[in-house]
């Protein structure tokens, strides 16, 4: 087992140097006109394969951390760039996850490669379509269906997702539908949709507070057709989980949606850390510079003290992500809810901190021209998706309490 330690090691270091610097130089300058112009910012996207920064290559290096921690570093570094490009970026990491966690070896073989470049091998995004109109934070009344048709060895897909990060401009989508309804939540499967496959289409694209250069969107899916391969981990497991169910005999894993969840929180705490060290890093900059009644700002404990809150919520934040992480890469069951503690605190510290930076900015801060404007409108995301802050709490609440709490 690799021993936890607050110290970074060398290979850390270097990666969180090489990224900063790619954060600092290539997605911080274009930040503001990629949020203006609410696209997804695809020559940010070239340049980062280009470098190695955007490749299934380095994301395995990262997930394959012994300690867990490159994961929470990288994505922290990126979103302190800007949230919205990293996200761009980082989105294709959920449907990544989720075919680890749920795909055989053949099938993590195929697709995962896939999920970063396209048959002529240029960079391409990937997307996790879960969420429904009717079905958010409940993720238990999914109505996507999944029906085999066993004459063609094939799965039909129907039903509508919303909220899907890169969906429909993606060429790998991962897809949770229901299988037996009568099963709820453990009657559900994920499936992946090939590149260019009939019968999934792009629905509504959202114009966004925030995150605005993340492409957010609709997926349709009907009568979608995808070979048997495309079921994550199989016919054959899938058939016994549900006999397990319908016998009462649980195995006690998580729907397929949770699962992917479970794993994905402590990536997204990370992503808010970042957005609130942006922010904090600017206050703290201004209130240096900032002179009112003949003396900078920070000589104030009006502002000082903002500063010593937001400078304490963000290292508690890291402190709770990456225990999260290495408890994950250690295979350590979150006992107390500790993946969605460390979502919970860092989200909501990323609104309290660019809220504050906005306050001690004053006006300076309320205007588009000022980054910490951008930064407060997307660190709200943090507390909404993935998991709600009112969600985090109930699974923490289930935790240490061991009863259903409604």
């Amino acid at each position: 087992m690799a021993r936890f330690s607050l110290e970074l090691d060398e290979d850390q270091l270097e990666i969180q140097a090489w990224v900063h610097g790619f954060a600092r130089d290539v997605i911080r300058p274009v930040g503001h006109e990629w949020d203006e112009r609410e696209e997804t910012p695809w020559p940010v996207i070239e340049d980062a394969a280009e470098v190695g920064l955007y490749s299934l290559e380095f994301v395995s290096h990262i997930f394959a951390d012994p300690a867990g921690l490159l994961v929470p570093v990288v994505m922290e570094e990126l979103a302190w760039g800007d949230a919205g490009i990293a996200l761009a970026m980082l989105g294709t990491t959920l449907p990544v996850t989720a075919i680890l966690a749920g795909g055989t070896r053949e099938q993590v073989e195929e697709w995962l490669p896939r999920c970063f470049r396209d048959d002529d091998g240029k960079p391409a995004v990937a997307a996790f379509a879960v969420s429904e109109a009717d079905a958010g934070s409940d993720v238990s009344s999914l109505r996507t269906r999944a029906v085999y048709h066993e004459a063609t060895d094939e799965w039909e897909l129907n039903g509508a997702k919303t909220w899907a990060t890169n969906g429909g401009i993606a060429g790998v989508h991962v897809v949770v539908a229901s299988v037996d309804p009568d099963l709820g939540p453990r009657g559900q499967a994920s499936f992946v949709v090939p590149p260019g496959t009939p019968g999934l289409s792009q629905g509504q694209v959202f114009k966004k507070m925030g995150i605005r250069a993340s492409h957010t969107a609709e997926v349709v899916l009907y009568r979608c057709r995808v070979p048997g391969r495309c079921l994550l981990g199989g016919k054959e497991r899938l058939d016994e989980r549900l006999n397990r169910v319908r016998e009462g005999r649980t195995s006690g894993r998580s729907q397929a949606a949770m699962a992917t969840f479970e794993a994905s929180r402590p990536a997204v705490g990370a992503q808010a850390l970042g957005v609130a060290r942006a922010a904090y890093e600017r206050a703290l900059e201004y209130a240096r510079q900032r002179r009112q009644f003949g003396r900078a700002i920070i000589e104030n404990q009006a502002v000082a003290f903002k500063l010593a809150d937001m400078k304490t919520l963000i290292d508690a934040s890291r402190l709770l992500v990456w225990r999260a992480a290495w408890m994950s890469s250690q295979h350590k069951r979150f006992e107390s809810g500790e993946g969605s503690m460390s979502k919970l605190f860092a989200g909501e510290t990323a609104v309290k901190v660019t809220d504050e930076a906005i306050q001690i900015l004053g006006g300076a801060g309320y205007v588009r021209d000022e980054p910490v404007e951008r930064w407060h409108r997307d660190a709200k995301i943090f507390t909404i998706f993935e998991g709600t802050s009112e969600i985090q709490r109930l699974v923490i609440a289930r935790a240490i309490t061991g009863l259903h709490i409604r």
